[in-house]
């Protein structure tokens, strides 16, 4: 396709054509989700006999999270995913009309069919037993296919990018001195020295990763699932694949259980949660236990904690993106701080 549009209002009949094959005799757009990276919108378009929704994803409009995402090429990622994996994939998410980006990585387009009406997960409220159990297998749905799969795992676009990663390092402390100053007084005081002790051994330490085994969705909380999509008609889809990379699958589930359900939930279900997960995968023929997941799993929580770090340094401040968070930071924080995860860090070097 010759050029795309990097924003709604810039959509032409002429793109309309091409994408469609036909042109609405009239349409409009309205913003849709929740998102600081990528803002996404959904679409009515009147073809006089009948009418069409779709939903869009186009970059940030907020400079800032614009460039963050950019530097870190999670537009790009997110582009290949749906363009090249998920249709490989048996996790549940949108199908894809369009998927284009811009040589320099900094504007995109996604069009995408409708999932709605469906009922959007919220970070802030939390979710029940049985939508943490839809999530769960949601994970294995993603991990095993490529579970130490070259074909999948050693595809080019999706390897480390040193230099981001030395970006991410060199700015680290930053993003820590902004957290501590606006959080000090808000995150319990044994949370902010985890952050902190993290922090250091961020900045200090080359880690030596262990040989990626699955992919990784990267943001894996409820801010990012819809459920009950298509007016329930089925249960649950993941989306915002901008962090997709390869990795260890159980950091997803740490980033989930600490991030994602609540603190509360999460000591509750802990153990039932892994023991599904584990029986998931070992049903998508990866057969897993709950004592060779557990390190890695633990570990997993150290991302939730970075996350939050480092996010709300570099994107857009909201009243809302302040309260998630803080969310994350908390619920990852009781769930490293429970299990021992930076001392688990320091061992493994």
């Amino acid at each position: 396709m010759d050029g795309f549009p990097a924003h709604p209002d810039t959509i032409t009949d002429d793109w309309w054509q091409a994408v469609l094959g036909r042109v609405p005799d009239a349409w409009r757009w309205e913003p849709i989700g929740t998102g600081q990276v990528g803002d996404s919108v959904r679409f009515t378009l009147d073809f006089g006999e009948e009418t069409v929704t779709l939903a869009g994803k186009f970059a940030a409009a907020d400079p800032t999270s614009r460039a963050t995402a950019a530097m870190l090429g999670l537009y790009a990622k997110e582009v290949r995913f749906y363009r090249d994996i998920a249709p490989q994939l048996p996790v549940r998410t949108p199908r894809t009309h369009v998927a284009e980006i811009a040589e320099d990585g900094a504007s995109f387009v996604l069009l995408f069919e409708d999932l709605g009406p469906a009922r959007g997960g919220n970070q802030l409220a939390g979710c029940t037993l049985a939508e943490a159990r839809l999530v769960v297998e949601q994970a294995a749905a993603l991990h095993a296919p490529g579970w130490r799969n070259e074909a999948i795992l050693g595809l080019d676009w999706l390897q480390p990018n040193p230099a981001a990663n030395a970006q991410v390092k060199a700015l680290y402390p930053q993003a820590q001195a902004i957290f501590r100053e606006r959080y000090a007084g808000v995150l319990e005081p044994e949370f902010m020295a985890l952050c902190e002790e993290l922090a250091a051994i961020t900045a200090a330490t080359d880690r030596q990763h262990d040989a990626p085994v699955s992919l990784v969705h990267g943001d894996f909380r409820l801010d990012n699932v819809l459920f009950d999509i298509r007016g329930g008609a089925e249960p649950i889809a993941v989306l915002d694949w901008q962090t997709l990379t390869i990795g260890n699958g159980l950091t997803d589930i740490g980033y989930f259980l600490g991030c994602g359900i609540g603190d509360t939930l999460r000591r509750e279900a802990e153990s039932e949660l892994l023991d599904l997960y584990c029986a998931a995968m070992t049903a998508r023929g990866v057969p897993l236990t709950r004592e060779a997941i557990w390190d890695d799993y633990v570990l997993g929580a150290l991302h939730g904690v970075s996350t939050a770090v480092f996010s709300s340094a570099f994107v857009v401040r909201t009243e809302r993106g302040d309260a998630n968070f803080l969310s994350m930071a908390r619920g990852a924080c009781a769930l490293a701080h429970q299990h021992s995860s930076l001392d688990l860090l320091k061992r493994k070097g």
